[in-house]
């Protein structure tokens, strides 16, 4: 059956049927908001925010980078540490980590030879939390 063809409904004895569903099934029309509209379309173009939004997310959006923030979540830890608790390498543990840092996401702090890492502040604390509570609903 091409494009342009109708389907046949069986019942109706071979009777061609419309493609599109009948009007009870379609959406009314509407009038929108026309103001809120123009509040949301402001807030959808500011780019710089949600680039950062989601850059954030896609920062948070592997196993591995959310048990390093999950395990940081506890307490400043120290790579070695960390890569232990998470079942990794030190040096995938580091690379990820260098990718939470730039993202802001945690904090470094240099004791001699060891990083310990902690997370940067409050906000990323409730990112955590607010998931971990969405998830557990």
């Amino acid at each position: 059956m091409n494009r342009t063809e109708s389907r046949t409904d069986p019942t109706a004895g071979g009777a061609a049927r419309p493609r599109h569903p009948p009007a009870a099934e379609q959406c009314a029309p509407h009038d929108p908001d026309a103001a809120r509209a123009r509040g949301l379309r402001r807030l959808l173009r500011e780019e710089r925010r949600l680039e950062g939004l989601a850059s954030i997310f896609k920062a948070m959006s592997t196993r591995l980078r959310l048990r390093i923030l999950l395990a940081v979540r506890e307490g400043e830890t120290c790579v070695c540490d960390l890569a232990e608790a998470v079942d990794s390498e030190v040096s995938a543990v580091s690379h990820h980590l260098r990718l939470l840092r730039t993202m802001r996401l945690v904090t470094a702090r240099r004791d001699g030879k060891r990083v310990y890492y902690s997370l940067t502040d409050d906000h990323v604390r409730a990112l955590l939390d607010q998931g971990l509570e969405h998830v557990l609903r």
